[in-house]
């Protein structure tokens, strides 16, 4: 039987969780001003995996992931598909269609340099971008760095800002995949031809602007808690998780799944009436979708397996991303006809 107790201390103390803490820095200098901003201002702010810019009657979205050195360095075409598909990943979540990105890497090796704009190409030919150009710096001291900045439309935002308590709290996973190597990275997107990649990504801005989701966070390598945590934290609220409602591939290994990275994960926040039209938009693409827990105006995320609880964060004690505007007032949101 897991030990519930030792597993929360796992997750709470991993690298990634404690990498994710280090935007506490850039929160306590952005944030400062947020006071006189409303809603839409705030939209373009940190604190979703996208900026949303309003632009008539839809965002502007923008984003930019940077890559592990260590990781450009070793495995530069992955470096270079993988910074394209988790900047996909942020502008999905945010209920956005992605159009273009631009890179910019360093290196002292022409040819590893070769594989990382080989990976971005052939990333951008499968999600249907356009590479529309970059920064390039090739020198003998160079390091190994990577960045790649993404541009997306959305016509209705699945932003942290519309998480309320009493919405459900929905976790969908592309399961037909493989763990890479023997890391916490879950791939579910080779030899899956770029129409089903599009496919299965289109399920979330469908949902969108049908008005059935309310907001989004993509399961980044802060895990299934983490990730949750940072879902949650926007609006201060909290929720009790059930490990056992997971979406898993069969037989995995419940410390390594709730570490996962997957290629296609999200985690989503709807009402309770949209929860069957939901799921089966998800199940009609192969994919895995199941309520693991509802929202409450706690502020602390606990979990629950089988007949053991335990507690895993409070927020109102410990930050842990520091973007938390849950003391701003907002007049109610209509996500029906969310205002431009």
């Amino acid at each position: 039987m897991t030990d519930l107790a030792a597993l929360i201390d796992v997750l709470r103390n991993t690298q990634a969780m404690r990498s994710k803490q280090a935007i506490q820095q850039p929160a306590a200098v952005i944030s400062h001003s947020e006071k006189a901003l409303t809603r839409e201002q705030l939209y373009a702010l940190p604190g979703d995996d996208t900026a949303a810019i309003a632009c008539g009657d839809h965002f502007q979205l923008l984003a930019i992931e940077g890559m592990l050195p260590a990781f450009v360095d070793a495995a530069p075409w992955f470096a270079g598909w993988s910074a394209v598909m988790a900047n996909v990943s942020d502008i999905t979540a945010m209920g956005g269609r992605a159009t273009a990105v631009v890179d910019a890497y360093w290196h002292h090796d022409n040819s590893a340099a070769q594989q990382i704009l080989a990976g971005i190409q052939a990333a951008c030919e499968a999600y249907g971008l356009l590479l529309a150009g970059g920064h390039t710096s090739l020198a003998s001291g160079n390091p190994a760095a990577l960045a790649v900045a993404i541009i997306g439309v959305a016509k209705t935002l699945l932003s942290t800002l519309h998480v309320a308590p009493g919405q459900v709290i929905a976790m969908a996973v592309d399961l037909e995949g493989v763990w890479h190597a023997d890391s916490t990275y879950w791939k579910a997107f080779e030899g899956v031809p770029a129409e089903r990649l599009c496919s299965k990504l289109d399920v979330l801005p469908r949902l969108a602007d049908a008005g059935l989701l309310r907001a989004a966070k993509d399961i980044s390598n802060a895990g299934v808690l983490g990730s949750l945590l940072m879902l949650l934290e926007t609006t201060g609220c909290g929720a009790t998780v059930d490990l056992a409602a997971l979406p898993c591939p069969p037989d995995a290994d419940l410390e390594r799944w709730l570490q996962v990275f997957p290629s296609y994960g999200f985690l989503m926040t709807l009402d309770e009436g949209d929860w069957d039209q939901v799921q089966t938009a998800f199940a009609f693409e192969g994919l895995r979708c199941e309520r693991i827990a509802r929202v409450d105006a706690s502020g602390v995320l606990n979990v629950r397996l089988g007949q053991q609880h335990g507690h895993f964060w409070n927020l109102r004690e410990q930050p842990f991303t520091g973007f938390n505007y849950a003391h701003l007032d907002f007049s109610p949101l209509n996500l029906k006809q969310q205002e431009h």
